[in-house]
Parts: structure tokens; C-alpha cells; sequence
């Protein structure tokens, strides 16, 4: 297993460009562990782009706090959010133009791994900037929840700002808690700020459908619901700061009486002008520049140029294929009978597999996953040479969130390893989580997934532990839930393959659902229809995913095409490689390094097969 990394050996670099000012670097250098491996990666001390990395955590506070880098020359981050009043991201749209002038003007002198880091800094900033140029909507710069909308159902302050302060803001000092209450003023700011914004885009016409609206108006009134003094974002604090003394509890009422709370009736009284003047349209082609915005949503979602038509046929594709798959198994349990996505709906009914719907059943859930992760993480030696923790645990969502909320959702902690890496998962109703599913959950959310391969980005520059690529992630999340599978998790229990095959299955229909909702016009209740018949899940369950693609266009798509494209490139370095093809270092190859691309992953797995050939 590698050693940490200290991020907190920094050296003085010069400035570069505008808005990036003097700020610290790093050594690092990951070990690779195992006969057979790459060999170690070496990064420059300090690395070129550390400034950018500086400039984006002053623009991306929350940032810091994630990776847990918050202290010492940064402390002053913990006090801030990003700024989403308008004036807000015309300064991030300045930031990004400035960082991006300074790393192409850094290109022509860098090489090696610098060279592929200066690259992916590169696409990152021009999918954003692309993205910004629409005069509507918000642009999630270096992470994947790009909407057309301001707030929606999953969308906007009102979700993300209590849990972030509840899951990631840690509070061990006075100054921490003092962070905090600046962090709570600063959220009544950005509702504000984004009420703003809502309006603007009320005036061009852009307005979420009726059903999203629906959702919307419901979630915000129970924001609201009761005493702000007994709101969870003042227990939060309240209950974390008990031995820090001071009057923390009744400040943080204050707060949440004097400033979030009209602040959040503000808001519902602009979303609430929205609803007279929305339709049950549900794809982005209803709004201005509607057929350009999804173009650019499905590029930024994919990393790719596939056209929806393209995506749309090779979801077709890759869910016949994996229905037959699933058929032969589906006869083997007796179920021989109707379409697969019909025998997958009866399984996913039949009482042998199901939880009780109460609170003995979630907890179940959650032990449940809990014991797979501890088994798969055992089983990584056989998958990589080199290795990480794995740090992870099981939390449920907030139930005030559930309800707009996706099924579950999983990244990796803070590099320090104090906040876990985490899967999250919607338990509203044990009904939609059948047992034979549950196992290829915990492999997608963590390990091998996404909390796996978060710690290996964990140990690159700085930048690139910041700046995320929806295809990557999610695709390598699939990868992961394959290598499980490969591994043999699933030889004594083919019932339980049925469940990794059905999650594929159901990715692939989101490439039909995703480009028929956008681009081919469908409607919610076709969407829903198709989905649920073709894949076996519930009408309650693909309701919600429905409606996460109508928010968060072209978002879905990555994470079969990222799947795909990983692939692809291991066949292809199997073909070239021949008996020196290593599977434990292909894999090594595409988590050391780090989130790219689709487009420039190709290059990365072509050096790889260049230093197997030797």
C-alpha cells in the first residue's frame, strides 16, 4: 500500500497569468507496488500548474474543504462559499478565461506527466467556458451537474449548502465554528443571489417544466417547515461545537431566523411566478438555443463528439446485448416467461428479495453494503499493483432531500482520511432496492468505484484533484462494478450478476432516454413508459431518473460511453500487447492517472502498451 501524501510541504512558485497569484507546491510520487507495474510517478517540485490549483479553491472554496486542505495558509477558504450572485459568475467566467490563457501560454514548455496535467486543466476550462456562453442556467465548473436551470429539483443552494456543512465542514475549533456562521451568511447570500438569477432567466423564457417545478415548490416549502432554531444546519453546529463553549446555537438561529429564511421565501415566491408560465415540455429543444445548449451538455457529459444520435443507437445496442445475457440467467432462476424487463420487474417484486419498508429494513440495507465493501476491498490485490485504502463508509441521505434526489450517489473522502469517502443512498422506500441489487451498488459507489479511485486522484497535482470528468468517473464506476464481477463476487450467487447486469442494462437505456427526452422529443410519461418496461424497474424508481435528466441534460450519458471507451482501449491494448498484456496494470494505467477526458484517455493507455512493449 502507498504511503499518503504530505500536501502540506509547499514551496513558493511564481505567478501565472492574471488572477493567479504567488501560492504553494508539492512533491509527489506514487508508488507502484507489485512485480510488473509501470513504476513510479514522479511529479516536479512544485508542479507548474500548482498556481492554477490556488486560484480555482479561491474561486471554489468548498473545494478545499473537501479534500480536506482547509487549514494552515487556506484557512480563510473555510469561511467562504463560491459566490453564485451574478456579479459572482462573471467572476468565475473572468477566473476561468485567465486560467485558461495562463496554462496554454504554459504549454509549449511542458512534457511528460505536466504535459498531460496542462491538457486536462485545458479541456476543463474550454467544456465550462463553452458552457458560459449560454445566458441562462449554472455551469458546475470542474464537476459534472451542469443545468439549464438555476434550481430545480436537484439543483440549487437550498439542497446542497446544509448537507455540505453537515457532511464536510468538520468543526474541531472556535475559528472552525466561526467558519461555519460565516459559511451560513454566506448561503442566505447565494439564495439570494440565485433568486437573482432565476429571474433574469424567467425574463428569456427559461422556466423548468411544470412537473420539475412541482417538485421544486414542495422541496423548498420543507426547507421552511418549522423553527429555524431547530432547523438541521443549526443542530449541525449546535450539536458539533458542544465543547467549544460559546453561544454557537443561538447564533446560528439567528442566522437562520434573520437571513436564510427570507431568503428561502424569496426564492419560493420567484420559483412560484415560474409556474404559471411552464409546460409539460421536458426536454432542453423547448428553450432558446435549446438544440445548441444539449449539443454542448452532451459533449460536456460525455467527453466526446457522438452526435444523440449516436449515443441514442449505441444504448439500443448495448441493452440488447446485455438482455441477452440476462435472459439465460432469468431461465435458469425459472423466470422463462415474457420480456426480460417484465421477469426483472417480477424479481424485483417477489418478497425473497425485498427488505421491510421501516427503519429495521434501511438499517439492514446499510449493514448489507457495509459487508460487501469489507469483501471487495480484500480482493483489490488481485486487480491492482497499486493500491489504496479504500476508506468508506454507508450514510443515508437526509429524508428531506430524498424525495428529488437520484438512488445513490458515492465519492471518495478528504485527502487527510478524516471525512470517509462515502456512499449515499436514497432510502425514501426499501422497495426500490431489491437485495440481489445492492451488492454492484457498493462496487459503483465505492470500491472499486468511485471512492477507489478518488484516493488515487487524491495523489496527483493538486489541480487535478479538483477538476472531475463526468465519462471518466462514472465509466470507470461501471469499470469498477465489472472488475467486481470479475473477481468472482457473484460465482456462488448468479441472482446477484442479474443485479450488476440490470444496472448496465438500466445505464444503457439512460443513453435512449437521455437523447429521446432532448433531442427526440419525448415526452416525460413516454420516457418513463419506455424505461420501465425495457429495463424492469419501477415506475417510482426511473419517475425520479427521468427527471434528473430533464435537469441535468446529457449527465446520464457518460456513464455508458465512459464504459465503453475504457473498454475499448483494454481491447485494443490486449490486441497490441498479446502475452505482456498486464490487467492489474492496465488498471493501475487508468486510475494513476487521474480523471481526463474520454478523448485524451486514449493517449494515456497508448503510453501504457509503449512501456509494456519496453
Amino acid at each position: 500500500m502507498t504511503a499518503p501524501i504530505d500536501r502540506r510541504k509547499f514551496l513558493a512558485t511564481t505567478a501565472l497569468g492574471a488572477g493567479v497569484a504567488l501560492l504553494p507546491g508539492c512533491a509527489r510520487t506514487v508508488g507502484a507496488v507489485g512485480a510488473g507495474a509501470a513504476g513510479p510517478i514522479t511529479y516536479t517540485n512544485p508542479s507548474p500548474l500548482d498556481p492554477l490549483a490556488e486560484a480555482i479553491m479561491r474561486q471554489y472554496p468548498e473545494q478545499a474543504t473537501g479534500l480536506g486542505i482547509d487549514n494552515g495558509a487556506r484557512a480563510a477558504l473555510k469561511h467562504r462559499l463560491t459566490d453564485l450572485t451574478p456579479s459572482g459568475v462573471a467572476a468565475q467566467v473572468a477566473g476561468a478565461k485567465a486560467r485558461l490563457a495562463a496554462t496554454q501560454a504554459m504549454m509549449p514548455s511542458l512534457a511528460g506527466q505536466d504535459a498531460l496535467d496542462a491538457e486536462v486543466v485545458i479541456a476543463a476550462h474550454e467544456l465550462a467556458l463553452d458552457g458560459w456562453k449560454f445566458p441562462y442556467g449554472d455551469v458546475a465548473f470542474g464537476s459534472y451537474r451542469n443545468s439549464p436551470y438555476v434550481v430545480a429539483q436537484n439543483v440549487g443552494q437550498f439542497l446542497d449548502v446544509p448537507s455540505f456543512l453537515d457532511s464536510s465542514h468538520t468543526i474541531e475549533t472556535s475559528d472552525d465554528a466561526e467558519a461555519y456562521l460565516d459559511r451560513m451568511r454566506a448561503y442566505a447570500r447565494n439564495l439570494d443571489g440565485e433568486t437573482e438569477r432565476l429571474r433574469h432567466d424567467r425574463g428569456l423564457g427559461v422556466v423548468a417544466p411544470d412537473f420539475l417545478l412541482k417538485k421544486t415548490v414542495n422541496q423548498l416549502t420543507i426547507a421552511q417547515k418549522g423553527a429555524p432554531e431547530s432547523w438541521s444546519i443549526v443542530s449541525s453546529l449546535a450539536d458539533r461545537a458542544k465543547e467549544l463553549g460559546g453561544d454557537y446555537q443561538a447564533r446560528a438561529a439567528k442566522i437562520a431566523r434573520d437571513a436564510i429564511a427570507p431568503a428561502l421565501a424569496r426564492q419560493l415566491a420567484e420559483i412560484e411566478q415560474h409556474v404559471p408560465l411552464a409546460n409539460s415540455n421536458a426536454g432542453v429543444w423547448d428553450l432558446p438555443q435549446g438544440d445548441a445548449y444539449y449539443a454542448w451538455a452532451l459533449r460536456a457529459g460525455t467527453t466526446t463528439t457522438l452526435t444523440p444520435d449516436e449515443v441514442h443507437q449505441m444504448g439500443l445496442d448495448q441493452l440488447a446485448e446485455l438482455q441477452g445475457r440476462m435472459d439465460t440467467i432469468l431461465k435458469g432462476e425459472g423466470y422463462s416467461k415474457g420480456s426480460v424487463g417484465a421477469r426483472m420487474a417480477a424479481l424485483g417484486k417477489d418478497p425473497k428479495y425485498l427488505f421491510p419498508n421501516n427503519d429495521e429494513g434501511r438499517k439492514q440495507i446499510i449493514d448489507f453494503l457495509s459487508e460487501r465493501i469489507a469483501d471487495i476491498r480484500g480482493r483489490m490485490p488481485q486487480a491492482f499493483h497499486t493500491l489504496v485504502p479504500g476508506n468508506a463508509e454507508v450514510k443515508r441521505m437526509a429524508p428531506e432531500v430524498e424525495p428529488g434526489a437520484p438512488g445513490a450517489y458515492g465519492g471518495s473522502g478528504s485527502i487527510d482520511g478524516k471525512v470517509p469517502g462515502r456512499l449515499w443512498i436514497n432510502l425514501r422506500t426499501t422497495e426500490i432496492w431489491p437485495r440481489y441489487a445492492l451488492p454492484d451498488l457498493a462496487y459503483h459507489e465505492t470500491i472499486p468505484g468511485h471512492v477507489w479511485q478518488g484516493e488515487y486522484t487524491h495523489k496527483l497535482p493538486l489541480v487535478r484533484s479538483l477538476l472531475a470528468f463526468n465519462a471518466y468517473s462514472e465509466g470507470w464506476a461501471l469499470y469498477g462494478e465489472q472488475l467486481a464481477d470479475e473477481l468472482g463476487v457473484y460465482d456462488a450467487n448468479p441472482v446477484e450478476r442479474l443485479g450488476y447486469l440490470q444496472s448496465l442494462a438500466f445505464r444503457a437505456c439512460r443513453l435512449v432516454v437521455d437523447t429521446g427526452i432532448h433531442s427526440k422529443r419525448w415526452t416525460r410519461d413516454h420516457a418513463i413508459d419506455w424505461f420501465a418496461t425495457n429495463n424492469g424497474s419501477t415506475v417510482e424508481e426511473v419517475s425520479g431518473e427521468v427527471d434528473r435528466y430533464c435537469s441535468w441534460p446529457g449527465q446520464a450519458c457518460g456513464y455508458k460511453v465512459g464504459h465503453t471507451t475504457i473498454n475499448t482501449l483494454r481491447q485494443k491494448a490486449k490486441a497490441e500487447l498479446g502475452a505482456k498484456f498486464d490487467f492489474r496494470g492496465f488498471n493501475d494505467s487508468v486510475v494513476l492517472g487521474g480523471a481526463v477526458p474520454m478523448t485524451v484517455l486514449g493517449g494515456v493507455i497508448d503510453r501504457f502498451v509503449a512501456r509494456r512493449r519496453g
